[in-house]
């Protein structure tokens, strides 16, 4: 398949002004992980004082964010292509869903895909905890490949394994000025929408807006996921992620 070649100046022709909320899981252990180490808080915060002189810098347009905000640009080596971004020292993205059931589904997709390419690792005897956040976004400049003429390549926007495509509009975007592109989860069963926001300018505010706990119990048959403010459940079944085949193999342990 070819690439589609969108160039700077037809991105910034098809950009357009957009705002609103999204949400975003990080696992919950991020404000506990270094409890189990100290006795008292005041020694924890000495702690996170220390941890925090050893991490890269957070770029001069991200401190005034809240760190959930600005942790996706702060570390410039990334470890593996992901849709927008490039692996190696690239900017930062922070991806998020438009809806929290959109960010579940993505994050349920790749706790099982973990699972799948670990065949030796265990499933959790326990649910997993994640904190879910929303947070306002106002970018000036936003393209949406869902909607025409981007959506004429869908196809290569929503390959479940290969992002070159996406890799090379991003590079074009950012050219471009863009700050935030929407696009189809590929995860989502339901065709829910992401955000990725290329640049902190993008955050119409400082801090993340709204917060709920997920608890997501995994298996072979998939994931079942739970929040208990507000009451709300969500089941993944493998059926649901069949387009991609690298979960195949956890349909065949399931058999076995």
């Amino acid at each position: 398949m070819s690439l589609p070649i969108w160039t700077p100046a037809a991105l910034r022709s098809e950009a357009r002004a957009r705002s609103g909320s999204c949400w975003r899981l990080v696992e919950a252990q991020h404000r506990v992980s270094t409890m189990k180490l100290v006795d008292t808080l005041d020694e924890q915060a000495l702690l996170e004082a220390e941890l925090e002189r050893t991490k890269p810098p957070v770029p001069p347009e991200c401190r005034h964010l809240h760190y959930l905000l600005a942790s996706p640009f702060r570390y410039g080596r990334y470890p593996g292509n992901s849709r927008f971004r490039r692996e190696g020292y690239t900017p930062g993205v922070f991806y998020a869903g438009e809806k929290v059931e959109t960010a579940v589904a993505e994050t349920a997709f790749y706790r099982l895909l973990f699972f799948a390419e670990s065949p030796d690792t265990p499933w959790p005897a326990n649910p997993l905890e994640f904190t879910a956040f929303s947070t306002r976004f106002e970018a000036a400049f936003a393209i949406d490949l869902t909607a025409e003429p981007l959506a004429a390549d869908a196809s290569a926007w929503t390959h479940p394994t290969s992002y070159e495509a996406c890799l090379t509009l991003a590079d074009a975007a950012r050219e471009a000025g863009i700050e935030a592109i929407r696009y189809r989860s590929v995860r989502d069963p339901h065709g829910g929408a992401n955000l990725a926001l290329l640049t902190c300018r993008a955050f119409a505010a400082g801090r993340p807006s709204q917060y709920a706990t997920w608890r997501l119990s995994l298996s072979a048959a998939g994931v079942a996921a739970l929040s208990d403010r507000p009451a709300q459940g969500l089941q993944f079944t493998l059926d649901g992620f069949a387009a991609d085949a690298r979960l195949s193999v956890l349909a065949s342990r399931r058999k076995g």
